[in-house]
């Protein structure tokens, strides 16, 4: 049988850090406790059971077994704008400010190919979730992040991207609260972020993925578009996912500057498929969803990270309290890189977390610990860590 060699493009891409922690995951002998995995991104929360009624409803409906509009049902727009009206006093116009795909992680890598030319640089941070450099790779961009330090909170410092790179650049890229570092924007850092984008003229583009998870129960982190002027540089992707407990949905959204949704929505018609009616019309029960029913949501992460963080204290590992998303980051004890912390604590603990080297050079000394595992399940392993005893 004939072996074809992939792409040029292809052979650029990296490897993806979660099919690699898969790897590894299988290769580890668990017959006498089983692996518990804390580097999953997946909220294992039951999706709220109003949304999974709209669906089923929906579902049998004759008008949702056609194909869908590229541009999604004006209802689930127009819900998407109450949305974010009701959460940020964002006004948006559903026609030309709204688009919804299969998933954020198309905004993600499509939002870069429509609006980035061969040769340019998509400027993100270092760490950083590792897509973002693929995406670069596949609009024919550079990447340069900006490098993140513990000193400044995991905010980045836009006067550390050199001239020559910001004269090439075509596109910033945020987010935040911030995937891996757990860092929460401040009003301070986006109106950096959108003074450098008006100085260097180009778009600016912030994943909010965890959107709802802050520091605290009852925090709301910042919205990008809710900053005087952020409609007009850029434009911020929005997922069903952690908000509303809907990953495996696949259902995401960008909303704001009209040019960039525009060019957005011509590559969608020739790269990607829409989202079926009946997801779309679940979509806009979870939008319209009640305040305090998300919120709750949200909370039980912030009642494990309490939990979580005592035992890391208990067992002397130095943790951050001010961090957001369902996820913390942490060092490493002295003597071990991110990837050999990872393995000791996979082989000796049968506990999986991800290496924080994989979110870029800057990850290097850190791992991300999940808390979407279930609370017996965060307690049984941190006890296997604690006998290790590697920060006595």
């Amino acid at each position: 049988m004939p072996v074809f060699s992939p792409s040029a493009l292809v052979n650029e891409l990296e490897e993806n850090l979660f099919s690699a922690l898969e790897k590894m995951a299988a290769q580890v002998e668990s017959l006498q406790r089983p692996l518990i995995d804390l580097s999953s991104g997946s909220p294992r929360q039951p999706t709220p059971p109003a949304v999974v009624a709209s669906l089923q409803a929906a579902a049998a409906r004759p008008e949702n077994h056609d194909y869908p509009s590229f541009w999604g049902k004006f209802t689930l727009r127009q819900a998407i704008a109450r949305f974010y009206q009701r959460q940020y006093g964002v006004e948006l116009d559903p026609e030309h400010e709204i688009a919804v795909f299969h998933g954020a992680h198309i905004g993600v890598t499509g939002l870069p190919r429509a609006l980035l030319n061969p040769g340019q640089y998509l400027i993100s941070t270092d760490p950083c979730y590792p897509i973002y450099r693929s995406a670069a790779v596949q609009a024919q961009a550079e990447f340069y992040g900006i490098p993140l330090h513990a000193a400044r909170r995991f905010l980045p410092d836009f006067t550390e991207v050199p001239e020559k790179i910001a004269r090439q650049a075509g596109l910033l890229m945020l987010n935040y609260p911030h995937n891996p570092t757990g860092a929460i924007a401040t009003p301070g850092l986006f109106a950096e972020a959108l003074e450098f984008v008006q100085r260097w003229q180009i778009p600016l583009l912030h994943d909010f993925a965890y959107a709802a998870i802050g520091q605290r129960a009852g925090e709301k982190p910042l919205s990008l578009l809710a900053r005087p002027e952020a409609k007009q540089w850029g434009v911020e992707i929005y997922t069903l996912s952690k908000t509303f407990l809907m990953a495996g949905w696949r259902f995401g959204f960008v909303v704001g500057n009209a040019s960039i949704i525009s060019a957005f929505k011509k590559l969608h018609t020739h790269s990607y498929s829409t989202v079926f009616g009946a997801v779309q019309d679940a979509a806009v029960t979870a939008l319209d969803l009640p305040e305090n029913e998300v919120t709750h949501f949200a909370a039980i992460y912030h009642r494990r990270r309490e939990k979580v963080i005592q035992a890391l204290r208990a067992m002397r590992w130095p943790v951050d309290e001010r961090q957001g998303t369902f996820f913390l980051w942490l060092p490493v004890p002295a003597g071990f890189s991110a990837q050999q912390f990872t393995e000791k604590l996979l082989r000796d603990a049968q506990v999986l977390v991800a290496p924080g080297h994989g979110f870029g050079a800057g990850g290097e000394g850190f791992v991300r610990l999940s808390l979407t595992a279930s609370e017996e399940a965060l307690a049984e392993a941190l006890k296997r860590i604690a006998a290790l005893k590697l920060f006595a």
